[in-house]
């Protein structure tokens, strides 16, 4: 869905009117539209990886160290 969002944003596009054209495709809200707002802020996570990748790494390192850790308990 993001990249829809990203491509069809290049192409002069805001999100209110790329919204209606998405669906939710699992979950609670299968089949519904996002609301704007959570356009929104999957384009703002989505910059903030761009921004700071060295940090999106780290955060994965550290998750799969914790569910590692969970795992296998001493």
């Amino acid at each position: 869905m993001l990249h829809t969002v990203l491509r069809r944003k290049a192409l002069g596009e805001s999100v209110e009117q790329i919204q209606p054209a998405l669906l939710i495709p699992t979950g609670e809200r299968k089949g519904q539209n996002p609301s704007v707002a959570s356009i929104y802020r999957a384009l703002a996570e989505h910059e903030n990886t761009q921004a700071y990748p060295e940090a999106v790494e780290t955060a994965h390192a550290d998750f799969a160290a914790l569910q590692q850790r969970d795992r296998n308990p001493k």
